[in-house]
């Protein structure tokens, strides 16, 4: 079966602001969202073929080096799926962005193969 990474983003000063925020309202976010993020996994347990998981501050390397650096990138999670489609059904109004303060969830195929 087809095979999707699922990329969570958010701005990097959404995450400031979230973090901003009085520890208690941090919490009830919290304590509103992972319920519901743990049953939706549960739901479409049998198209995970990776869990993936949140991702903290990035460090990039290039010819010039290796340097601190930002992007919208927050976790990440691997689908199986028939179309791609049917992959951002998966995601449709996902805690991400629905209770907390994430932007979107990011599509895409991949076209290798998975190691053997």
């Amino acid at each position: 079966m087809p095979r999707f990474l699922a990329i969570y983003m958010m701005r990097p000063e959404n995450v400031v602001q979230f973090r901003a925020m009085p520890k208690a309202e941090q919490d009830a976010i919290d304590g509103a969202g992972l319920p519901v993020w743990e049953a939706w996994e549960q739901r479409i347990m049998a198209s995970i073929a990776d869990r993936g998981g949140m991702v903290g501050k990035t460090t990039r390397v290039n010819q010039a080096g290796t340097a601190p650096a930002s992007n919208s990138v927050c976790g990440y999670l691997v689908v199986e799926a028939e179309t791609i489609e049917a992959a951002a059904e998966l995601f449709s109004n996902h805690p991400h962005f629905a209770i907390f303060p994430g932007d979107s969830v990011d599509i895409m195929p991949f076209v290798t193969e998975p190691p053997a």
